[in-house]
């Protein structure tokens, strides 16, 4: 791990200036991705903006009949939450079927949207990867793809986002609030909030440099059953070949999010009207213009059959 700074921010607006004036600061708090992308110098921050005592650890309800989700608040405190297992069951399964108990206790709600890219080509610095040195090539294009992305891909690069939490954030419909080094602050969709890689795979999400993220916000709860089914290449602690975040209501309507077949959580909101006709012909529309690789060409059917179970289950 090479050298760095640190320093302990006092408020939000403090941790996003101390970003401005460090050009390549990295916030932390849990640390759960950034210390071990560290280790591997992937990540070379040369200074550390520790953003633990800002008080953003409270889940609060809003005058809309929401919830308001404070950035730091852990995976386990959030998971665990009586109005969040009550009401947003999705969230609180799609939690539980990340990581170890270990790491739901440090990682929290910011840390999770912003983890970045399990790809192995990214990890290994002998490659190059766009996204760790913007120009260089992307390795896994003609590389061992099984893992990668089959939709919203490009030339420069095929990852997927590896967060559990976030594909059901996006069926949720939440919303991310930030601030800026100013004061300003901002409210980002959570359909807007990740990027797809286009030519520049670097830039993940639509934060701007030093902008810092201070609480997620759910909208009222939207009822219905909530399901969050997870398949991967063995029973615990991996990340997802395909899963599938829903929400279904009694009369066959619905919502429905994909994870781990593109680089951003993946929800196309026209398919869901195709719901009460089967997994197929939703599947289908979610996934129309996919461009899977030989080695993962199995995700699309992957990805139907785990809806038909969802669904299979959601008709009980």
């Amino acid at each position: 791990m090479r050298p760095f700074t640190y320093e302990r921010a006092r408020s939000p607006a403090e941790a996003a200036a101390a970003a401005i004036r460090n050009p390549g600061a990295r916030f932390i708090a849990g640390g759960t991705n950034l210390l071990d992308l560290m280790k591997l110098q992937i990540e070379v921050p040369p200074h550390l903006i520790d953003v633990n005592g800002l008080g953003l650890d409270r889940i609060e309800g809003t005058q809309e009949g929401g919830l308001r989700i404070g950035a730091l608040v852990r995976n386990t405190s959030l998971a665990a939450d009586e109005r969040v297992r009550r009401h947003y069951g999705v969230l609180s399964r799609a939690l539980l079927a990340g990581a170890t108990a270990q790491l739901r206790n440090k990682a929290t709600t910011a840390g999770n949207l912003l983890q970045r890219t399990r790809c192995p080509y990214f990890y290994d610095t002998a490659q190059p990867c766009n996204k760790r040195q913007p120009g260089s090539g992307c390795a896994a294009i003609g590389g061992v793809t099984r893992l990668l992305a089959v939709i919203g891909s490009s030339e420069a690069c095929i990852a997927t986002h590896p967060s559990d939490m976030a594909v059901a954030m996006r069926v949720l419909d939440a919303v991310v609030e930030t601030v800026k080094a100013d004061g300003t602050t901002r409210r980002i969709p959570i359909a807007e909030f990740h990027r797809l890689p286009g030519d520049t795979p670097h830039v993940e999400t639509a934060l701007e440099r030093g902008e810092f993220i201070t609480a997620v916000t759910l909208p009222p709860p939207i009822g219905g059953r909530h399901f969050y089914r997870k398949v991967r290449d063995r029973a615990s602690y991996a990340f997802a070949l395909v899963s599938v975040a829903a929400v279904m209501q009694r009369d066959g309507t619905g919502r429905v999010a994909l994870g781990g077949v593109a680089h951003k959580p993946w929800r196309v909101e026209a398919a869901e009207a195709e719901l009460p006709r089967g997994a197929r012909p939703v599947t289908a529309a979610i996934l129309d213009s996919a461009k899977p690789t030989h080695d993962n060409a199995f995700k699309v059917k992957l990805a139907e059959r785990t809806l038909a179970a969802v669904l299979a289950e959601a008709r009980g």
